[in-house]
């Protein structure tokens, strides 16, 4: 089987399951471009799990609507992928052969870190889905080990996709309109972190947060970029980034996106 690419994709805002955006129309027409997987595991950064990642084996996953305060249209979206037990109990077994510890959840739902992209992307809820999570207190270089432990999952027809948001501060947003222009601080971190993607510059990667410009301010946590480095180390050692999309929203939401391969 030709292996498949590993993802990251800024989901941004609840709202991108129905506003109109660039960012929407690349993740409409994402799943048409991509080789047809026999399942997903997605890394969102909405499920945060302390000491270990867990993954998810609900057979039916429900459809999380965590957010509060949008419009009634989004939390009447249901998107009805069935499980994917046996990719989760797969992805459990090849962390634990690297020495990762694994929880497992038999009722974990679809976040909207998962649900909002793929409801875009695969219209048809007709691929399995299942979700891994980030763990709480872990950097970038124990998410890339997650990720490296995964690598086999792509050349078996498993679609591995970690939703974040290139940059994520919203105790900065102050009402900007969706199309409102970048400020320097997030053009200025969003333009460094491709020229290191782009470059399979790994060590500055893994230590963005110091040798990034406006790090902090881009992410005052890091739950949001985390999913990036388990989609790079799950596409293996030496994978090579490629950018597939680029926007803004609000301002400060960086709407990249990058397979790697």
């Amino acid at each position: 089987m030709t292996p498949l690419p590993t993802l990251f994709l800024s989901h941004g805002s609840p709202m991108l399951a129905i506003q109109d955006t660039p960012a929407r129309r690349f993740l409409q027409g994402l799943g048409a471009a991509l080789p047809r997987p026999e399942a997903i595991v997605v890394v969102s950064a909405h499920w945060e799990t302390m000491g270990a990642p867990a993954v998810s084996l609900a057979p039916r996953p429900e459809t999380i609507h965590d957010f509060g305060g949008f419009p009634r249209a989004l939390f009447e979206i249901r998107y009805p992928a069935p499980g994917a037990p046996a990719a989760a109990e797969r992805a459990a077994a090849l962390l634990e052969e690297a020495g990762i510890a694994v929880g497992r959840s038999t009722v974990r739902g679809l976040d909207h870190g998962a649900w909002v992209p793929l409801s875009l992307m695969y219209q048809q809820a007709d691929i399995p889905v299942a979700q891994l999570s980030i763990v709480r207190g872990a950097g970038p270089a124990e998410h890339e080990r997650l990720g490296l432990a995964l690598a086999a999952l792509r050349r078996e027809g498993v679609l591995v996709v970690g939703s974040g948001s290139l940059t994520h501060n919203l105790y900065e947003f102050r009402g900007q309109a969706i199309d409102a222009p970048a400020p320097d601080w997030v053009s200025g971190f969003e333009q460094w972190m491709k020229a290191r993607l782009d470059a399979s510059d790994r060590a500055a990667l893994l230590d963005y947060r110091r040798a990034a410009p406006h790090a902090e301010r881009n992410h005052p946590t890091e739950e949001h970029l985390l999913p990036l480095f388990v989609a790079m180390g799950a596409a293996g050692p030496g994978a090579q980034a490629t950018r597939l999309h680029t926007s803004f929203e609000h301002g400060v939401l960086a709407m990249d996106a990058y397979a790697f391969e």
